[in-house]
Order: structure tokens, then C-alpha cells, then sequence
């Protein structure tokens, strides 16, 4: 700030004043809890996608049978468990 000029230099402290608010208005809205969420189910959405999907948007079936299989074999797990927790319940 080479400026001696007085209207010089409070016409620069009101720009760089403005920048600040700015900056800190942009700051308030990312951190405000909706939009993490916000960004957070964005991300998540497109990860799944790019899970799913091939490059050029075909689904990769083997992907989505694996991960059914995994979700049918852990529900399977759960289920027997619950029997075997019950019927020990029935015996004592």
C-alpha cells in the first residue's frame, strides 16, 4: 500500500472490506450443517454411481450381484443368529 492519497486509501480498506465479508459469508454457508449434509449425500450419490456404473454409464452387474449376495449372506448370518440366541434361551 504505496497509496498516501486518504481517498485512496479508504476506497482500498472498503474493497478489501467487502472481499472479507465475502469470504466469510461463503465460509458461514459451507460450514453450515445442512449444506455438509448436502455435499456429504452429493458424494456419496456419485461414489455409488461411479461404483456401479462403467465409464460410459452401463451398470457392472457383477459389482451389484456381489454386493446382493453379501447383503443376502449377512442377513442370512443375522437370522441364524437370533434363532441359535433363542433356542439357547428355550432350553436353559
Amino acid at each position: 500500500m504505496s497509496q498516501t492519497d486518504p481517498a485512496a486509501i479508504e476506497s482500498e480498506i472498503e474493497a478489501t472490506r467487502a472481499r472479507l465479508a465475502g469470504t466469510v459469508d461463503e465460509l458461514a454457508v459451507r460450514l453450515h450443517p445442512k449444506e455438509i449434509g448436502k455435499r456429504s449425500v452429493a458424494e456419496a450419490k456419485g461414489k455409488l454411481y461411479a461404483a456401479t456404473h462403467t465409464p460410459d454409464g452401463a451398470l457392472r452387474v457383477e459389482r451389484i450381484a456381489a454386493v446382493a449376495a453379501a447383503a443376502v449372506a449377512l442377513v442370512g448370518l443375522i437370522v441364524a443368529n437370533r434363532r441359535r440366541v433363542a433356542h439357547r434361551g428355550r432350553r436353559h
